[in-house]
C-alpha cells in the first residue's frame, strides 16, 4: 500500500517549506511548535501521521542550536507518532565546518550532529552543498547530497562572458571551483589565503590569469564575507574585470552585510533561498529558489526512484 507523503516545516525557513509544498502540489502539514518561557521547545503534530512518509524541512542556520534542537524534537515526535519513515531535509547542515580534528583537544561536531539525528530516529537525510563531502560518511543512514549548482549555473551563464574565470577563494574550495569552471566552460584560478582569526582573512597569492576577465568567486558558504572580499581584492590587484560571487548558503551576519554593502569590488552575489535572508543589500544579493530541486528529490525518494539525475547540470 502506497504510504501518504507528509511535508512539515520547522520555524527556521517556513517560506522555503511552503514553496516546496507548492511544487509538490501539497499542503504543509499542521504542526504546533511553541517555546516555553524558559526556552524549551514543544512540538505536537495536529495530523494523524501513523504509517505516513514524513519529510521535515529545517535548515540548521542561525540560531543554530535552537533550530537543531527543534529538528531533533520534531523527528522524535514523528517517530513516537508511528510515522512509517522520517526524512530530515536540511537545505543547510550546521556545524559542518567542524568536520575534523585540526587542533588538539577539539571536537568533531559534524559527527556529533549526525549521531544526534540518527539517535532521534531519522531514517534518511537530504541536504545540499555540505562544507565537507566526508560528512556523508558520518551517517550510518542514507544521505542524499544535492548541489546548488543545478540552480545557480543557468543564471550565471547569462552573466559570465566567453573569457570568464571561476576562482576558488581558498584551497578548500578548489574542487567546487573546478566543477563550476567545467559547467560554465570557463577558466580557473585559485587564491591562497591565510586566516588571521575567525573574522579576518589575508589573501596571499593568486594562481591563474584573470587580467581583463570577468571573474566568478565560488564557495559553499559565507558569514563574515572576509574570504570573499580578500579574494576579490587580490583579483582586482591583478587586473580582473567585473567580479561576481556565487555561494550556496548566504549566512551573512551584521559584519558581513556591512562589508559587502561598503564594497564596490563585488558586482553581485548569487545565492539560494536554502536559508532565510534578512537583507538583499538593495539588490546586490540575488536569491534563486532551490524549492524545485528539493521538492523533486522528496518526490523521487517517496516514489522509490533514483535521484542521480538531480546531480547533472546541462552544459549547453
Amino acid at each position: 500500500m502506497q504510504r501518504e507523503i507528509r511535508i512539515y516545516s520547522g520555524t527556521a525557513n517556513p517560506k522555503l517549506s511552503a514553496a516546496i509544498a507548492k511544487y509538490l502540489s501539497l499542503e504543509l502539514g499542521k504542526v504546533n511548535i511553541e517555546r516555553f518561557p524558559d526556552g524549551e521547545i514543544f512540538v505536537q503534530y495536529k495530523d494523524n501521521i501513523r504509517s505516513d512518509d514524513v519529510f521535515i524541512i529545517q535548515p540548521t542556520c542561525s540560531p543554530t542550536n535552537d533550530n537543531l534542537m527543534e529538528l531533533l524534537i520534531m523527528i522524535d515526535a514523528a517517530r513516537r507518532a508511528s510515522a512509517s519513515k522520517v526524512t530530515a531535509v536540511l537545505p543547510y547542515f550546521g556545524y559542518a565546518r567542524q568536520d575534523r580534528k585540526d587542533r588538539p583537544r577539539v571536537p568533531i561536531t559534524a559527527k556529533l550532529v549526525a549521531n544526534l539525528l540518527t539517535a532521534a530516529g531519522v531514517d534518511r537525510v537530504i541536504t545540499m552543498d555540505l562544507h565537507a563531502q566526508q560528512i556523508q560518511g558520518f551517517f550510518d543512514i542514507p544521505v542524499d547530497h544535492l548541489y546548488a549548482a543545478l540552480v545557480l549555473v543557468p543564471y550565471l551563464k547569462e552573466k559570465m562572458g566567453n573569457s570568464s574565470v571561476v576562482v576558488a577563494p581558498d584551497t578548500g574550495s578548489v574542487k567546487m571551483g573546478m566543477a563550476y569552471s567545467d559547467m560554465l566552460n570557463a577558466g580557473f584560478a585559485v587564491v591562497a589565503k591565510r586566516r588571521i582569526d575567525a573574522e579576518s582573512v589575508e589573501s596571499a597569492h593568486l594562481v591563474g590569469d584573470v587580467e581583463g576577465r570577468t571573474c566568478l568567486i565560488v564557495d559553499d558558504l559565507t558569514s563574515t564575507a572576509g574570504t570573499l572580499l580578500a579574494a576579490a581584492e587580490q583579483l582586482k590587484h591583478n587586473g580582473a574585470g567585473k567580479i561576481y560571487v556565487a555561494v550556496s548558503h548566504c549566512l551573512l551576519n551584521d559584519k558581513g552585510r556591512e562589508r559587502l554593502r561598503e564594497s564596490d569590488i563585488i558586482e553581485q552575489m548569487v545565492t539560494t533561498d536554502g536559508v532565510p535572508l534578512s537583507d538583499d543589500l538593495d539588490g546586490k544579493i540575488i536569491r534563486l529558489s532551490v524549492a524545485p530541486l528539493l521538492g523533486e528529490a522528496i518526490q523521487r525518494i517517496h516514489d522509490g526512484k533514483s535521484v542521480s539525475s538531480l546531480f547533472i547540470v546541462n552544459k549547453d
